[in-house]
């Protein structure tokens, strides 16, 4: 299990969403949105909701009869951490995480994750679900209001 990445100032959305593809778009957007106020390097961003599209995409696929799943997103000024929680039957922990093949239409995801962020953990339990933990050290840029405020708090952190 992972913790939050930093102390201090932090966006956090926590979503309890349907096990429909609709939700994908929906958690990817509110993400996007956090990290543009907070001033997230585009290709850092764009990584990061990409990993939660493909999290979000192996639920829906591979969960099992759960109706529903859940997103924590954290934001620090250091980093994006990611968790994606479901109920369904759990998974063999062993699969390859190579790239398939060019051409292949599945099982993509979980290469793809751990090729686009920092960290990438799984806690799985047969009948008690899945939990998947991301994070991805981001790069920001300096002028954005939402960064400053950031610095500012975490500077009064240490001086505090």
């Amino acid at each position: 299990m992972t913790r939050p990445v930093g102390r201090g100032f932090q966006i956090s959305i926590e979503l309890q969403l349907p096990r429909d593809r609709m939700s994908v778009p929906l958690a990817r957007h509110l993400l996007r949105a956090a990290m543009g106020e907070l001033g997230v390097m585009s290709d850092d961003s764009e990584a990061v909701q990409l990993a939660l599209s493909e999290a979000c995409t192996n639920v829906i696929a591979h969960a099992g009869p759960g109706d529903a799943y859940e997103v924590r997103i954290t934001v620090t000024p250091r980093a994006c951490e990611l968790r994606v929680f479901d109920e369904g039957r759990g998974f063999e922990q062993s699969a390859d995480p190579t790239m398939p093949q060019r051409g292949a239409v599945r099982g993509r995801g979980l290469a793809l994750m751990q090729a686009i962020v920092d960290q990438v953990s799984f806690t799985s339990r047969p009948e008690v679900g899945t939990v998947v933990s991301l994070v991805k050290e981001l790069r920001f840029d300096e002028s954005a209001p939402g960064r400053r405020l950031s610095l500012a708090s975490e500077a009064g952190e240490r001086s505090g």
